[in-house]
């Protein structure tokens, strides 16, 4: 993925961005999880915060991503406790029956976007405010692998997290000259009660382990990966040690949302 020209860098050609080395209020960097109450925003809060972090746990009864003026009281309110944001992970999530498109139900259709989609954009305006204003930051979003592909059931779940990850690109080249640097994890199958729950997981007997995820949440939120900026990685399959070992040959388009040409000569490549 192309990054802006003005993009700061050393004698050796390397990225110097603006450091966050500054602590919060309460000497400690901060980190807000949305949809922390439960499944794998749980994991990833608990993990934060056993690794030091003063954690920010979003809810539903804190306020819904997809509500502007709960979610714009919510960071104003952190800010003012704490004194800053360094890394956001939009985990709040929902998905949609598992029908095809013809038989879904348009309002939860809708909803479905309103929550993973509004929601992760609400929250990285935000938090991106601040995170511009400190000279940098981290943004998380937990995504999928239905972002790669057409949805037979739960179109709107696909549809969702493909929209999320232009999301994810979009704050990337908007911030990555000014220091925030922007991920889409994909945390493969955790065991949660939404995926217990689908129809598509019935019978499953390997799943992801929940460290996995949080491994590399923990990675990418300390800044050591981040020539993923703007790039997949995914949980049960990449390590930190292979992304790392990975990270000086990607490619332009290695990892990112994209078309895939034709031929080579394709006019749409």
């Amino acid at each position: 993925m192309s990054t802006p020209v003005e993009v700061p860098v050393d004698d050796d050609g390397e990225v110097t961005p603006e450091p966050v080395t500054d602590d919060g209020r309460g000497g400690h960097l901060v980190a807000v999880v949305t949809g922390a109450s439960r499944g794998i925003g749980r994991h990833v809060a608990d993990a934060l915060e056993d690794a030091g972090y003063s954690v920010e746990r979003g809810s539903t009864a804190t306020a819904p991503v997809s509500d502007r003026a709960a979610v714009s009281a919510w960071v104003a309110e952190i800010l003012e406790r704490q004194g800053r944001i360094d890394v956001l992970v939009n985990n709040a999530g929902v998905i949609d029956t598992e029908v095809d498109l013809f038989a879904s139900d348009p309002d939860e259709w809708w909803q479905v976007q309103e929550v993973n989609v509004l929601g992760a954009y609400l929250m990285t305006r935000l938090v991106g405010e601040a995170m511009l204003h400190q000279g940098g930051g981290r943004i998380i979003n937990i995504n999928s692998g239905a972002a790669l592909r057409p949805g037979l059931d739960a179109s709107a779940y696909n549809v969702s997290k493909t929209a999320l990850a232009r999301i994810t690109g979009s704050t990337h080249l908007a911030g990555w000259a000014r220091g925030i640097r922007a991920f889409d994890l994909m945390p493969g199958v955790v065991r949660t009660d939404m995926t217990q729950a689908m129809h598509a997981h019935v019978g499953r007997t390997e799943w992801t382990a929940p460290e996995d995820v949080t491994d590399l949440v923990l990675a990418l939120a300390s800044g050591e990966l981040d020539a993923w900026s703007g790039r997949f990685v995914r949980a049960g399959v990449d390590t930190v040690e292979s992304l790392r070992e990975r990270a000086d040959t990607l490619g332009e388009r290695d990892r990112t949302l994209g078309l895939v040409p034709y031929t080579p000569d394709d006019p749409l490549a």
